[in-house]
């Protein structure tokens, strides 16, 4: 994996197995006996590659235990590291050659999402929002991320803009899912 790491730095999104092949001295089919292809070579290097970056991001949630406020500040921070984490970058994208965010609702972006969840400082089960809908607000989550990176749009924000932004925006549809005894409303009524 070392070698594959040297030429992510050096090449990107667009290493392929021949890359690492080349770089290893060893032949293709030695390589795939190990990944089937490079999405999963690129994959298994961008799954350890984000671990410092998990790792930090774990920690700032750690201290929050508002869902909503958990959620803006996910998305705060991975916006404005993902320029420089070029294995974040990998991850959401894919291989990174097609286009940079094809990957951003994958089965690895989601179990990331859903190890961040977890590791939130939300008692998840209390605010009522279920495992399933966990599930829904991972997916959310990623696609905002994803619009953001996409199109970052204007006016251009200083990171406290962004956070109060998303605080007016994201935050109140996570908590409209709240437990509504925990968000102090009334309990809702069933619909005639």
């Amino acid at each position: 994996m070392d070698m594959t790491h040297r030429c992510v730095e050096e090449l990107g999104g667009t290493t392929t197995i021949a890359h690492v092949a080349t770089a290893l001295g060893i032949s293709r089919p030695t390589v795939y006996r190990y990944f089937p292809g490079t999405d999963a070579l690129l994959t298994a290097a961008a799954l350890e590659g984000t671990k410092p970056f998990l790792k930090r991001l774990s920690r700032r949630l750690r201290r929050i235990d508002d869902p909503g406020e958990a959620l803006v500040e996910a998305v705060v921070y991975t916006v404005r590291h993902i320029p420089s984490e070029p294995y974040l970058r990998l991850l959401l994208g894919g291989s990174g050659r097609n286009s940079l965010l094809q990957g951003v609702t994958s089965d690895a972006a989601r179990t990331i999402g859903r190890t961040l969840l977890d590791q939130a400082g939300v008692d998840w089960d209390a605010s009522g929002i279920s495992p399933a809908q966990r599930e829904e607000l991972i997916e959310w989550t990623l696609r905002v991320i994803q619009s953001f990176l996409l199109d970052p749009g204007g006016p251009e924000r200083t990171t406290e803009q962004f956070r109060d932004f998303l605080r007016r925006w994201l935050a109140p549809g996570v908590g409209a899912v709240v437990n509504p005894v925990r968000a102090g409303a009334a309990e809702p009524r069933a619909a005639s």
